[in-house]
């Protein structure tokens, strides 16, 4: 059942008027309800009626999308997030399986040299 325009003098049976009311009382839930993203504005209205339906329809365009992009946002740095974690704990698991010398090479020959030399000495 369509309305007459609740914001201009337009008597034409069309569904941007009961949207238009909808958004006149500030009940965003049933303009949604009624189709507001995919509204056409009534051609027999007025062009600042037909402007506010389009202005509504694309602000809340833009807020949906905006939403998702910060939805798709944080699941990309919840996932930047996990892989960094992972990658700490691999790398920390790593590190301790090593078996890491206690002396550098260098030092490990100059220490068996100094051992032998020492047991040649005593022997």
């Amino acid at each position: 059942m369509d309305t007459a325009c609740p914001t201009c003098s337009c008597a034409a049976k069309h569904p941007a008027h009961r949207l238009l009311a909808a958004l006149c009382e500030g009940d965003l839930d049933a303009a949604m309800t009624l189709g507001l993203l995919d509204a056409a504005p009534c051609p027999s209205c007025a062009s600042a009626c037909s402007a506010r339906l389009t202005e509504a329809r694309d602000a809340r365009r833009f807020a949906l999308a905006a939403r998702q992009r910060h939805r798709a946002r944080a699941e990309r740095l919840a996932r930047i997030k996990a892989e960094r974690d992972a990658a700490r704990r691999t790398a920390v698991v790593t590190t301790a399986q090593q078996a890491t010398p206690a002396l550098p090479a260098a030092a490990a020959d100059a220490l068996a040299r100094a051992l032998a030399k020492a047991k040649a000495r005593h022997a």
